[in-house]
């Protein structure tokens, strides 16, 4: 195998007839192996009115050893701070990813509070997955007259182990994509194919706790320094937005992230265009992080089944979760949980192949104050335009 595949394995989890928890769907979990070695599912529960909690459950394996259902053991976390809830009483936790930091010795979750500020990035620690302690919004310094602090932010995830920093300090990072004003897909929408694409305000960014490894003190783990910018849209499939999926785990090449992309689907005549979100994946250099190894031309996962197409949002595969199977021996198999249509919870498989493929995408550097705009060519039907660049070539 040369190349990264992702098989589908089947529907993992969906509402519960009469639950009135998960009246509005259940979607885009966390997913992370407890003390007891066992898999746990977060699920995000939507109940009536787009209130949102995190359950738990714990994952079931048939005898081939693939994931085929949960136990539903109830809730981790539900609004209960003020940055969890809305003025009309109403309040969000959305969208966990957690992570085991082994430096920490504990899990750390990362998840959307959403309240009357909109949704922000809130971290929680736990050691044994049942019992949460929060720990409050994240905050983020300028960088080079980037303002982070009151921008929503949906998309999250921590490394488990100790990364340098830009400093070289051993830090806490974490993978975000701040959603600065005009940059949601719905409002690119409206550009044409070849549009210009904002560096700084459109990427995935990876930011450093850089006082987290010192001292374990809980409440220094949710305030982020350093920034630097990793990924922006290159494709024609995440030509209006890209923003963070699974947290990356380490794998023979590095770390790996399945990431979101979105882009439209052609309208009929008379309609009006639909969002199309699939995934995608990225491969980072294990030693620097800031370094991006590997990432794939074309989306791993597209909508194509009648659970991924129809839904509360419609055309969405939607990466949040990554299981590596060491249980069966397998270190280089890797079961991924992404939300269905915003409904459900699908599971599919990915063997990482033994060598990189080659060809993979170029991101555009480092962009530069003052530097011209130039065309970045993706491929021989569609033309992205990055502000902040100058010329540059595929790899």
């Amino acid at each position: 195998m040369t190349d990264f595949q992702l098989q589908r394995l089947g529907l993992m989890m969906e509402p519960e007839p009469g639950n009135p928890l998960e009246a509005e769907g259940v979607l885009n979990p966390a997913a992370v192996r407890g003390p007891d070695g066992q898999l746990y599912l977060f699920p995000r529960l939507v109940a009536r009115g787009n209130h949102s909690r995190i359950g738990i459950a714990r994952v079931q394996f048939n005898e081939a050893g693939d994931p085929d259902g949960v136990e539903r053991l109830g809730i981790a976390l539900e609004p209960e701070a003020d940055y969890e809830l809305r003025q009309d009483g109403t309040g969000g936790c959305e969208d966990p990813r957690i992570t085991f930091v082994e430096p920490l010795r504990r899990y750390v979750m990362t998840y959307t509070a959403h309240s009357r500020s909109g949704p922000r990035i809130a971290l929680a620690i736990s050691e044994d997955l049942f019992r949460w302690q929060r720990l409050g919004l994240a905050t983020f310094q300028p960088y080079e007259g980037i303002e982070f602090e009151g921008v929503d932010n949906k998309d999250a995830s921590v490394f488990p182990v100790a990364i340098p920093d830009p400093s070289g300090q051993l830090s806490m990072a974490i993978l975000q994509r701040p959603l600065f004003p005009g940059t949601r897909p719905e409002e690119e929408a409206h550009h044409p194919a070849s549009r210009v694409v904002d560096l700084d305000r459109e990427s995935i960014w990876i930011s450093y706790c850089s006082t987290a490894m010192a001292d374990c003190e809980p409440s220094h783990l949710s305030h982020f320094g350093s920034h630097h910018r990793l990924a922006t849209p290159v494709a024609p499939w995440e030509r209006l937005k890209i923003g963070g999926g699974t947290p990356p785990i380490l794998t023979r090449h590095g770390w790996l992230t399945i990431y979101h992309g979105v882009s439209e689907l052609p309208a009929s005549p008379g309609s009006t265009r639909e969002l199309r979100y699939s995934a995608g994946v990225l491969v980072l250099s294990e030693e620097f992080p800031q370094v991006i190894r590997y990432r794939s031309r074309e989306p791993v996962l597209t909508p194509e089944s009648p659970q991924e197409r129809e839904g509360i949002v419609a055309n969405v595969v939607f990466p949040t979760a990554i299981d590596r199977r060491d249980d069966l021996g397998l270190p280089d198999r890797f079961d991924v949980y992404y939300g269905m249509a915003d409904n459900r919870i699908g599971v599919a498989r990915l063997d990482v192949p033994e060598r990189l493929p080659p060809g993979a995408l170029a991101d555009p550097p480092q962009a530069k104050v003052g530097a011209s705009r130039a065309p970045t060519k993706i491929d021989d039907h569609e033309v992205i335009r990055v502000r902040g660049l100058g010329p540059q070539k595929e790899s």
